[in-house]
């Protein structure tokens, strides 16, 4: 992924974090996200004009096609009716909404409705649906490092529900299996870091070389804080200037959103305890 798209979609991120919810499901925001993760590319924020079909890219080279998506000519009639759909769920709570949200990131991915970038977009409406559910874990732990290291889980789940899903004969029980899962991995790392926090001097300052060490591209201030609840933000910054001094890291612009990076893989442990 390009450092442009990389910006994008933390942009989209710090959106949903800052302002999740006042950002109702709908069509405009889920085009809107889209735009945001695909910068300048010509089809931004706008559904497919072609038929695609999700194809399973092996790294030899080999490819199949694992689902039909929904034809160019269906997909805004079908996504018009997935947010309806999803709006009616929680009025009349007729199953518990975090299955509801399961099947409609579900739903979403087998519609398929943009040429490229269905797969983040599908993962940022999880986010923000889950601040409008009250679940908050996503502020702290990232939904999208959980499935990136569940990933062929989650490819193997996704092709079993969506089997029949034209017909209306799936079972969506093995994808919502799967993002229960993610959700209750997600909760017992935010515990296992909150009994970080309460441990001897010293462990918040490992708590923050230990958040950075899991960034694989550019990241903030911002990213690192809501890594490490309980940090404060000055502890946050005390680290960092600790990282660059011994050449780890490296800002790259100015002010508290300036991004940072990484010079190695990994970081050094043992850092001055703070």
């Amino acid at each position: 992924m390009t450092k442009k798209k990389c910006g994008g979609y933390r942009d989209a991120l710090k959106l949903i974090h800052e302002q999740g919810v006042k950002l109702h499901i709908s069509e405009k925001v889920i085009k809107q996200l889209h735009k945001m993760i695909r910068g300048d590319i010509w089809d931004a924020g706008k559904y497919k004009k072609q038929d695609s079909d999700i194809i399973e890219k092996h790294p030899d080279g080999r490819e199949r096609v694992r689902f039909k998506a929904v034809a160019a000519a269906e997909t805004s009639a079908c996504m018009r009716q997935l947010v309806d759909q999803w709006n009616l769920a929680l009025r009349e709570r007729w199953v518990h909404p975090l299955i509801a949200l399961a099947a409609f990131n579900l739903d979403f991915l087998c519609i398929h409705p943009f040429r490229d970038g269905n797969g983040r977009v599908s993962r940022l409406l999880l986010l923000l649906q889950c601040y409008h559910l009250g679940f908050d874990v996503g502020r702290y732990i990232s939904m999208e490092r959980l499935i990136e290291e569940n990933k062929e889980r989650y490819y193997e789940t996704l092709e079993q529900s969506s089997r029949g899903w034209h017909e209306g004969r799936h079972d969506p029980w093995p994808y919502v299996n799967y993002v229960l899962y993610i959700f209750k991995s997600a909760y017992k790392e935010f515990e296992e870091r909150v009994e970080q926090v309460k441990s001897p001097r010293g462990a918040k300052t490992e708590l923050v070389v230990a958040a950075v060490d899991r960034f694989r591209g550019e990241f903030t201030l911002g990213d690192v804080e809501r890594s490490c609840p309980g940090v404060s933000r000055d502890m946050v910054r005390r680290v960092l200037r600790q990282l660059q001094r011994s050449r780890q890291v490296e800002c790259l612009g100015r002010g508290p959103g300036a991004r940072w990076t990484k010079k190695g893989n990994t970081l050094k442990r043992g850092q001055k305890k703070g």
